[in-house]
């Protein structure tokens, strides 16, 4: 039986009656990818107030990797509810804070021993990973890289690369930070065409010494010297994919060298995991994958399945630089969404959960590769494990950004029962976040609608 199911015009006559009083009501700021207003939620599939019936393929912008309504996080939710939901662990402690942050501790073995600070969102968390890396080297400046996305908040939005709409007038941001080019070898000078996947750098076997990664480390560390000076240096911050810059996959070799120049220099080396995490790149942690281990990991998104909580786990030595005090918030950590995150760790921890999102994650990339020979517009196929994205340009040897076609197609996706959002630093790349639960007749289902979108531009 067909999950998507569309008994209405889309947008239907109460989604068009609620987004007009939204329109009265409430503020512009917030974006909105569809015209669509949810009733109910359940795993995959989303229904609206009129009974129509799609497909998720945004998991909530990657909040709900395990999909919605996951049974066994709604008990715990339920359970918890049934207790108390506020206390404020800045007042009366719980457990469940206490017993989250130790199973976060143990993610990154290779840093322990490790702590874990917990806030509501993944620019908080971004910011209180800074504040850490600042009082612990005792420096200032912070690195971050083009494409890099780390969220709303002034010292998150400084990170943030993409001015518009993220930046533009809001300025003036936080001083010391600088920012590197990032390791998009698609867009890199002098590459001609998709230089492919590479596990050393630019085409495939290629001598490390001779590939991308090192030249794309080389114009950082120089960056870093000549701008900076290396002991100013307080923290590196980097998306091991790069999300809403586009879905592109930061090599393992370049992230290896950032991790030795972070040693020499005594610097803070941050991933920031707000959507790569949870089981998204098909491990609990994309680092995990990449075997290279970070000071500090920033996560939130999928940490709690849809509920506000983020976390930043790391070394010891660093969390522990910040005294009494030094960070917190009302609501960091709530109750709920403690509980909610330790089902979530419960759920990872059957295999056959991140075994499913790596089979997803095959089916998806031999889909969107074969798209590739199909269809012109895409200019490249890319991601880490089940976090996949195509590219879409008007000309594959001039590479020029194709936003108006990926709004297209968005649209025409959802008005077909399919939620699809793009993302990129210029708009035109396509991201799929699917549900890691998603079945194979809901992965070819919402596929064939993407196909007939793609095939619709022309």
């Amino acid at each position: 039986m067909p999950s998507i199911h569309l008994q209405t015009e889309i947008p239907g006559p109460r989604s068009r009656e609620i987004s007009a009083a939204r329109q009265q009501h409430v503020a512009p700021g917030p974006f909105h990818t569809t015209p669509i207003v949810a009733a109910h939620a359940e795993g995959a599939v989303i229904t609206d107030v009129d009974g129509n019936r799609f497909l998720d393929f945004t998991s909530g912008i990657g909040g709900t990797n395990l999909g919605h309504r996951d049974p066994t996080v709604m008990e715990a939710i339920a359970r918890q509810a049934e207790q108390f939901v506020h206390t404020s662990i800045n007042v009366v402690a719980y457990e469940g804070y206490v017993r989250l942050a130790e199973r976060l501790n143990t993610l990154l073995p290779a840093a322990a021993p490790c702590k874990t600070f917990l806030a509501n969102s993944g620019a908080e968390a971004v910011e209180n990973a800074v504040k850490f890396a600042r009082v612990a080297t005792g420096r200032q400046a912070v690195i971050a890289f083009e494409h890099g996305y780390h969220g709303r908040t002034y010292m998150a939005m400084a990170l943030t690369a993409k001015a518009h709409p993220y930046k533009s007038g809001f300025a003036p941001f936080p001083a010391e930070v600088y920012r590197a080019a990032y390791p998009d070898f698609y867009r890199w000078p002098g590459v001609a065409g998709d230089p492919g996947p590479c596990p050393g750098g630019a085409t495939a076997g290629c001598p490390l010494e001779r590939c991308l990664c090192r030249e794309a480390f080389a114009a950082f560390a120089e960056m870093a010297r000549a701008q900076i000076g290396e002991t100013n240096v307080a923290a590196v911050i980097i998306e091991p994919v790069a999300g809403e810059g586009g879905f592109i996959p930061a090599p393992a070799p370049f992230l290896e060298m950032l991790r030795r120049w972070c040693d020499e220099h005594g610097v803070v080396l941050i991933f920031d995991e707000v959507q790569t995490g949870f089981g998204r790149t098909g491990s609990l942690l994309a680092c995990q994958q990449l075997g290279v281990t970070p000071d500090l990991v920033v996560m939130a998104k999928g940490l709690a399945n849809g509920l506000p909580l983020s976390a930043v786990t790391g070394r010891a030595e660093v969390i522990d630089a910040v005294g009494v005090g030094g960070v917190g918030g009302t609501y960091c950590g709530n109750p709920l969404a403690c509980a909610a995150a330790l089902a979530v760790l419960d759920r990872f921890d059957d295999p056959a959960v991140l075994a499913h999102a790596r089979h997803l994650g095959v089916r998806l990339r031999e889909r969107l590769e074969s798209w590739a020979t199909r269809f012109p517009r895409i200019g490249q196929t890319r991601g880490l494990g089940p976090m996949r994205a195509i590219e879409l340009v008007t000309d594959r040897a001039t590479k020029t950004p194709d936003k108006a076609a990926a709004q297209a197609v968005v649209r025409y996706a959802y008005e077909h029962g399919v939620i699809l959002m793009a993302c990129g630093t210029h708009g035109n790349v396509l991201r799929f976040l699917i549900p890691l639960t998603l079945t194979d007749d809901q992965l070819d289902e919402s596929l064939a609608v993407v196909e007939a979108g793609l095939a619709s531009l022309g």
